[in-house]
């Protein structure tokens, strides 16, 4: 198993072997704190890495909480386990059946949720001190797809900004390595962003009108792997510039990936 260790913060990642186009080299689950520990995004439930899990938060004196930031399974799937190795851990997320039901601003333990929207409508960050954990709000690599809710893009870029306006030391993502630089790594999401916008307005105006246009001018770096999230990105980009009176007429809308 993959550790992260970040001593300083009294925080250690265990990255679970589920490796592939969407989790890069695996998801991380982060460890914080002790005397009890919590947990951001448990993960899968793959044995090896629950049995990880389970004897590091031993280590640390048992397991207060779990925190999620959004419940896509390679996040989440693993909490009912734990929950069964450690009775009385409570459960946070911004879901009517937790213990904790999380909206922007909440404390539970030591974390503060912050409402990051985009990835999914529900999505959670939290914020341990000086550290950010970002699930599927921000990568250690790459970028994230943003799925097409109701003003999810708009909503995704001012949670990014607020995340940097937090001028945080560190970024633990739900993928990749540690983030040492935040307002870099958070100014360059932005902007990335930004150029896709930019981008589509450009095909926009040259004519592009369908989804097979589109994403052939401004997603041909996209692999064929992860070509479907380039067209659900698409259609929040599409949402945005509607909502906003930028869409021309007769521009095809990519169907929604659920």
């Amino acid at each position: 198993m993959t550790r992260l260790e970040l001593h300083a913060y009294d925080i250690v990642g265990i990255r679970a072997p589920n490796g592939g186009p969407y989790t890069l080299s695996g998801t991380n689950s982060w460890i914080l704190g002790r005397d009890p520990a919590w947990i951001v995004d448990p993960g899968p439930a793959i044995e090896v890495h629950v049995d990880a899990l389970s004897a590091e938060l031993a280590r640390r004196g048992g397991l207060a909480g779990i925190a999620l930031t959004h419940g896509h399974i390679d996040h989440a799937e693993a909490a009912p386990t734990l929950r069964r190795r450690f009775p009385g851990a409570l459960l946070a997320a911004a879901q009517a059946d937790a213990d904790a039901e999380l909206s922007d601003g909440t404390t539970i333990g030591p974390l503060t949720a912050l409402r990051t929207p985009g990835h999914t409508r529900d999505h959670i960050a939290f914020v341990f001190g000086e550290v950010g954990l970002t699930g599927d709000a921000v990568l250690g690599r790459g970028s994230v797809f943003i799925y097409p809710d109701e003003g999810a893009l708009a909503g995704y870029l001012e949670a990014l900004a607020r995340l940097r306006d937090l001028r945080l030391s560190l970024l633990c993502p739900g993928h990749g390595p540690v983030v040492r630089d935040p307002a870099g790594k958070l100014s360059e999401y932005i902007a990335h962003r930004l150029d896709r916008e930019r981008r589509v307005v450009v095909a926009l105006a040259a004519g592009a009108r369908t989804v097979q246009e589109m994403l052939d001018d401004v997603w041909a770096d996209a692999p064929a792997a992860l070509r479907p999230a380039a067209v659900v990105t698409l259609a929040a980009h599409l949402d945005k510039l509607e909502d906003e009176g930028r869409l021309p007429d007769g521009v095809q809308r990519p169907p929604r990936w659920q």
